[in-house]
């Protein structure tokens, strides 16, 4: 086991203790994090010359797969940080400010929320109606913003805003502000049926005086398409492939019990369970395939920027949610009421409340559309063992 898998064990213990608590009382899982930060998990992205340990998209992925196996809303949290940690590091190596954040980041283990929503505009991630004021070398920035994720939590929030006021809506930059810079009006509680610890209200978010540099050097179409996609739905696949695993483990153990209770009888679920693991196997390879291709694909922005890694990466969320949804369901078929019922060794209750939130985040039917428009351009064509 790895030093990185050690230490991510460790908060898993921290995060398992409290799950059931903060998933309860919708509470941001402050123990958690505050393990993730004592083992210095928050920066391990950063590069190792700004004092990281410059942490590849796979390692961070087996730290969500852990983390969701203890705490699927600590996972997300940490899931949701690093994928705004990766378009700094990306994105941010040509700006000095940003280079500077990045010490900070590794040196304190600053959480990063990202605040892309906007009150008319939904979660269109690529249209802004905000923008950035900019009056010498500072700017203002109001955003209402109807989910910043913990953002009452956070150190730093990156935001996205038009460049300009009479910039068009897609002609977006990203912005850091830190904590100290900005006010946060609540407008909206996280009062919902599952995630209820990533504590994603709804805020009125100002900043005023804020230094230029602090301004992203590339535009925001560059950061998502290189970055901020990739991260997402694949630290999120991740996030979803170990909720589906630990309901199976239990389900698994169910029936194992089973079959000790009557010897020389295959119990009913086991037929159910095989199933069930191998839709598991399938998921698993479907997240690894991408996390490669991901990582080999570094550097080359031809690649990142293609049709057919944009399908690839969409096609990986929305088989990755769906098939986390049917299996934790399925686990909680094969364990019946045990599952049903909270506090019992096999309870599944949470895990599928949670595992719910993976085809709306972002809608699946919103993700199909976009690859629907894809196609209609796409080249056919292609190998067995290349895109």
């Amino acid at each position: 086991m790895t030093d990185i898998a050690i230490r991510a064990k460790r908060v898993a213990s921290v995060a398992a203790l409290h799950a059931d608590d903060v998933d309860r009382q919708a509470r941001f899982p402050a123990e958690a994090v505050t393990a993730l930060k004592a083992e210095r998990l928050i920066g391990m992205q950063i590069p190792m010359q700004f004092g990281g340990e410059s942490a590849s998209l796979s390692q961070i992925a087996e730290v969500c797969f852990t983390l969701s196996q203890a705490c699927s809303a600590a996972a997300m949290v940490f899931a949701m940080h690093q994928i705004k940690v990766a378009s700094l590091v990306s994105h941010g190596l040509d700006s000095e400010w940003h280079c500077t954040l990045m010490e900070r980041v590794a040196r304190d283990q600053l959480l990063f929320a990202s605040a892309t929503t906007e009150g008319g505009i939904g979660g269109d991630l690529r249209n802004s109606l905000c923008a950035v004021e900019t009056a010498g070398d500072v700017f203002h920035f109001a955003k209402d913003a109807t989910v910043i994720s913990y953002g009452a939590h956070a150190d730093v929030i990156l935001a996205t805003g038009r460049r300009h006021p009479e910039a068009a809506s897609s002609d977006q930059v990203l912005v850091a502000l830190m904590k100290e810079q900005m006010s946060l009006e609540r407008t909206s509680t996280w009062d919902t049926l599952g995630m209820r610890g990533t504590c994603s209200d709804g805020f009125k978010l100002e900043a005023r005086d804020v230094p230029v540099a602090q301004i992203l050097p590339k535009p925001f179409a560059e950061i998502a398409a290189q970055s901020m996609l990739a991260w997402s739905h694949l630290l999120w696949s991740s996030v979803w492939f170990g909720i589906a695993s630990h309901a199976l483990d239990r389900a698994r153990a169910y029936v194992q019990g089973e079959a000790r209770r009557r010897p020389g009888q295959v119990p009913p679920g086991a037929l159910r369970l095989a199933e069930a693991a191998n839709e598991l196997q399938a998921m698993k390879a479907t997240v690894i395939a991408a996390l490669k291709r991901y990582e080999a694909a570094q550097g080359d922005a031809d690649e990142l920027g293609s049709i057919g890694f944009a399908v690839m990466l969409n096609n990986v969320k929305t088989t990755i949610s769906d098939k986390a949804v049917d299996i934790v369901q399925r686990a909680l078929g094969i364990v019946g009421l045990s599952g049903y019922k909270n506090g019992t060794p096999f309870s599944l209750g949470r895990q599928l409340r949670d595992v719910l939130s993976a085809p709306l985040m972002i809608n699946n039917d919103r993700i199909l559309a976009n690859t629907a428009n894809l196609l209609l351009v796409q080249k056919g064509g292609g190998q067995l063992l290349s895109a």
